[in-house]
C-alpha cells in the first residue's frame, strides 16, 4: 500500500468572514499547517470585497501549497435566499483560485462532513469543535467558528482520502 502524503486546504466561504484550515495528511498522521480567516466590512462594495477573498486565498494557497481544496456544498434555506447567493460568490472566487494553480476542488455536504467526524452527521458545532480539538490534538477548540467549519471539511477529506486512497 502506498503511504498518502497530502496538503488539503478547507475553505467555508462566507462574504464576511471567510474561514479556511489547513491540513497535512502523512500516512495515518494529520497535522495542522495553519487556520484562519479573510474578513471584509459590509460598507465595502461588493466587488472589492470579493477582491479581498481573492488576493487572501492566493496569499494562503501561495503559503501552504495545498494539493487539494476542499468546500462545503452549497446549501439555502428558503428563509435565507441571499446567504446562498453570497455564498455563491465567495465560491466562485474559491473555484477560480483554485483553477489559477491547477489544484483540484473537493466538495462535502454538511451533513457528511459532521458525520465523517463525529459518526452523527446532526451533530452540533461544539461536538464538531471537540472531535477537531481531538483528531489535530489542539490544546483549545478551534475559533472562530470559520476556522473549525474550514478544519471539519478538510478533515473530513482527508477521512475520504485515506480511507479510499483517491488523489
Amino acid at each position: 500500500m502506498v503511504e498518502i502524503k497530502l496538503v488539503i486546504l478547507g475553505i467555508d466561504p462566507g462574504l464576511s468572514i471567510t474561514g479556511y484550515g489547513c491540513v497535512e495528511l502523512e500516512g495515518k498522521d494529520i497535522n495542522l499547517v495553519e487556520g484562519g480567516v479573510i474578513r471584509t466590512h459590509s460598507r465595502e462594495k461588493l466587488e472589492l470585497r470579493l477582491a479581498s477573498i481573492f488576493n487572501g486565498l492566493n496569499r494562503i494557497v501561495e503559503n501552504v501549497k495545498p494539493e487539494n481544496i476542499v468546500v462545503e456544498e452549497l446549501y439555502s434555506h428558503y428563509a435565507h435566499p441571499l446567504t446562498a447567493v453570497k455564498m455563491g460568490y465567495v465560491r466562485g472566487i474559491v473555484f477560480l483560485v483554485a483553477a489559477n494553480y491547477s489544484i483540484p476542488v473537493w466538495s462535502y455536504s454538511a451533513t457528511r462532513i459532521k458525520k465523517s467526524l463525529t459518526g452523527n452527521g446532526k451533530s452540533s458545532k461544539e461536538a464538531v469543535q471537540k472531535a477537531i480539538k481531538l483528531i489535530l490534538n489542539l490544546k483549545d477548540l478551534p475559533y472562530p467558528p470559520d476556522v473549525s467549519d474550514a478544519l471539519a471539511i478538510a478533515l473530513c477529506h482527508a477521512n475520504v482520502v485515506s480511507r479510499k486512497n483517491i488523489l
